[in-house]
């Protein structure tokens, strides 16, 4: 047996959220799951708390678990999923930069509505049975990006000794080529894009790193 093993998530339901470009007035969300979020959902499975010596140490090996994501949905097929949904807030009672109560604060918060995805976590065979563990017996409750983004099914979809045995289990013995997918890459040459997503700490402020990524779309070869 390897001592890699091969995490899914299963991350689907009526809202999520993965920060992009998330910034001031207005919260983004990227097309694909981001990393940082991943890792983060682990993380609270796992009562790691922000900022904590435990968080410290266990990150880092958590940002070495190689991402990989696929999106399910496709065009054409049932439950499509094309629309995304703004969320208007009203705050009241923050501060301003210079500590002054602003009576009114607006916010646009956008959503993927009825999205289906597919995450895999593949390193470590210890770490990715820990993160196992407590996917299924969570400390902390988990969501698809933001709190009020809860999973519709179990976000852990399985263990397996190979990416090839995972994806033949989750895609109903579809090819991966027939998915939109985002794969981390280790070298800068492999890849298509940067994202700064690979979490540092959750603590507030929070930290991340680049992380190299090449995306590739339904139908493209790997």
């Amino acid at each position: 047996m390897s001592d890699h093993a091969h995490l899914a998530l299963r991350l689907e339901g009526p809202l999520q959220s993965w920060g992009y470009e998330s910034q001031f007035n207005r919260r983004q969300t990227g097309p694909l799951p981001t990393k940082s979020a991943l890792l983060g959902l682990c993380a609270a499975a796992m009562g790691l708390a922000k900022g904590s010596a435990d968080e410290a140490a266990m990150l880092p090996r958590l940002a070495e678990l190689r991402c990989l994501v696929l999106a399910l949905n496709r065009p054409g097929a049932a439950g499509f999923a094309t629309a995304r949904l703004e969320d208007y807030h009203t705050v009241q009672n923050t501060r301003t930069a210079d500590g002054k109560i602003k009576a009114t604060h607006l916010t646009r918060r956008d959503y993927l509505t009825d999205a289906r995805f597919l995450g895999l976590l593949s390193g470590e065979r210890l770490l990715a049975q820990r993160v196992s563990a407590a996917l299924q017996d969570p400390v902390w409750g988990v969501w698809l990006g933001r709190k009020a983004c809860i999973p519709s099914a179990p976000v852990f979809a399985g263990l397996f000794d190979s990416e090839a045995d995972a994806l033949a289990a989750l895609l109903g013995g579809e090819p991966i080529d027939a998915f939109t997918r985002q794969r981390e890459v280790a070298a800068f040459a492999e890849g298509t894009d940067s994202l700064p997503d690979q979490p540092l700490s959750f603590a507030i402020p929070r930290a991340f790193a680049p992380r190299r990524v090449r995306r590739r779309e339904a139908g493209q070869a790997e």
